[in-house]
């Protein structure tokens, strides 16, 4: 019979074997341990609620509250624009080009030289940050190192603001997208556990235990509380943001942005350090009320110092075992660059519509993200009213995404559709809020439904390095396409290659991606990685019938 002690070294898995065992009693314990949802002891193999505290109705508005105020618009909106309008403006003054990387380079090579930068270091620090922050208590500190990163470059905005100073906003600028970048991958990582720590979600596992829930209801109760927090953050993020820019229309005027250059520059100043300012006071009651809720254990052998390379070491060696997670990375990667091409390709488009005015483009942004606010909240309410499993949700926004390209490509054949006029850029600001704006809280979920428990901050580090890949490789394609396009002025051009590519990714990850399996995957590599932790003495021999921790509504 297994001892008290080996039962809190089990999962469920060998729970259920050791129940076979040791009769009812051990049968009852092996239903509580499968039952549990909560991040346990931090190692992943204990779901008592007892090891990880409960999630507060303070501390999850807090959470609310910091994606409210890390909407981007500092450092991923306004950061860009400053840092091309010194350059637009110092390169003016100097024949068109600037010295830079070793050679005279023109306004757009240095842009994408600096997004290019900042990519390769993001991609090492989430590597390396999120391969430990998964072990021990202190991960709560990786979101607020780099939080006081971010809020230190947007008030630096404030001495930038001279065409002189051109190199130093470029610093900014590169690193702002990289602090910008890991605090929202690392504030996302959080909501798992939050979720699974929630007064219902806890409620639900006790129930289950008694005997007065099944464990497909406690599924998809677990599937929907994830929905729930995802959408809502969502949801009060967009109707923050319409209310900053509402203000932030008020302060360009009273900064007189119209009045010349140097009145526009320092304008796009303020706009950085306000919405900073904003982020700031926003994230302050996260990172009071947060609990602490340890991560994984560091494993046998090795330290704090190692934990992380042994990790990152054994993710890349047994991730294939989780062939649904590698589904989704590939469908992810395919759509991700689909998606973030046609936004770059129709802003380029809708420039040359508006012809730059920018109080215009203030007002396209406000309609674009009050749709964004409705959209994401009608997607909420249905998902919730009619009990609609997140991938049924996730697909819809994947056809919303491939009737977009198709609007683009119409636009090769005629001008009278395909954003080429002032309507359709009104019209295509509300039907992306309404119906493509929920990928960004959808394709999160589903991440979150194809990563092990306990290794939440290294997975979604891998994602959003392969979102962030997806968003250089297809503006390259699609520039080649416009240059080889005839007279090689046909920004419309790309829509065909976007298109294909849309259908494509949409149609894989419809076929292949598979919800239940990857939770069945996930419980067998986390037993694999179990098994390879406890001394030979202390393996159970399990047969693998648990259905996992993450399992979807059907």
């Amino acid at each position: 019979m297994a001892t008290e002690e080996e039962r809190d070294r089990l999962g469920a898995d060998d729970v259920a074997a050791a129940a076979d065992a040791d009769g009812k009693k051990a049968g009852e314990e092996a239903g509580e341990a499968a039952a549990g949802n909560g991040d346990g002891d931090g190692d992943g193999d204990d779901d008592d609620d007892d090891g990880a505290a409960p999630t507060t109705r303070s501390e999850m508005r807090a959470y609310y509250l910091y994606y409210v105020g890390a909407n981007g618009l500092a450092l991923f909106n306004f950061g860009p624009s400053a840092l091309q309008n010194l350059l637009d403006q110092a390169a003016a003054a100097s024949g068109g080009l600037l010295d830079f990387a070793g050679r005279r380079r023109d306004v757009n090579s240095i842009v994408l030289l600096a997004n290019g930068t900042s990519f390769a270091l993001q991609a090492g620090l989430m590597l390396g940050i999120g391969a430990y922050a998964d072990f021990g208590t202190g991960r709560r500190w990786v979101l607020l190192l780099w939080s006081a990163a971010a809020y230190a470059i947007g008030l630096g905005w404030l001495a930038v603001h001279e065409p002189g100073r051109w190199r130093a906003g470029l610093g900014l600028y590169i690193a702002g997208l990289i602090a910008y970048q890991l605090t929202l991958t690392y504030w996302t990582a959080a909501f798992p556990a939050l979720a699974r720590n929630t007064p219902r979600l806890r409620e639900a596992r006790r129930a289950v235990r008694r005997g007065r829930l099944p464990r497909a209801e406690l599924d998809r109760r677990d599937e929907l509380e994830r929905s729930r927090l995802s959408n809502v953050a969502f949801w009060l993020q967009s109707v923050g943001e319409v209310l900053m820019l509402a203000v932030i229309v008020g302060i360009m005027h009273g900064v007189g942005v119209d009045g010349s250059p140097e009145r526009n520059s320092w304008g796009l100043s303020v706009l950085i350090a306000f919405a900073t300012a904003c982020w700031l006071g926003l994230s302050l009651p996260w990172f009071v009320l947060e609990k602490s809720r340890p991560g994984l254990r560091v494993p046998p052998g090795q330290t704090m110092l190692t934990a992380g390379l042994w990790q990152l070491r054994e993710a890349l060696t047994h991730m294939w075992r989780l062939k649904q997670s590698l589904v989704y990375l590939v469908g992810y990667f395919l759509l991700g660059d689909s998606l973030n091409t046609t936004v770059t390709v129709i802003a380029t488009l809708q420039n040359q519509v508006v012809r730059y005015n920018t109080l215009t483009l203030t007002y396209l942004l406000l309609v674009g993200i009050g749709a964004q606010a409705v959209g994401i909240g009608a997607f909420w309410l249905v998902q919730r009213r009619f009990a609609i499993g997140a991938k049924a949700m996730f697909n819809a926004v994947m056809v919303a995404i491939v009737l977009l390209d198709g609007w683009g490509m119409v636009g090769n054949w005629t001008g009278r559709f395909g954003f080429h006029n002032p309507w359709e850029i009104w019209l295509y600001q509300a039907f992306y809020g309404l119906c493509v704006c929920p990928w960004y809280s959808y394709s999160q979920i589903i991440i979150s439904s194809v990563t092990p428990r306990g290794h939440e901050f290294l997975f979604f580090s891998v994602f959003n390095i392969a979102g962030k890949a997806s968003s250089f490789i297809g503006p390259f394609i699609s520039s080649a396409i416009i240059d080889a396009s005839p007279g090689g002025r046909n920004n419309s051009a790309p829509f065909y290659f976007l298109f294909a590519l849309s259908l494509a990714s949409a149609a894989f990850l419809w076929t292949f991606l598979d919800l239940d399996r990857s939770a069945r995957e996930q419980e067998a590599f986390l037993a694999e990685e179990r098994r390879r932790l406890r001394p030979a003495s202390d393996v159970v021999e399990v047969d693998a019938g648990d259905e996992g921790r993450h399992r979807p509504m059907p």
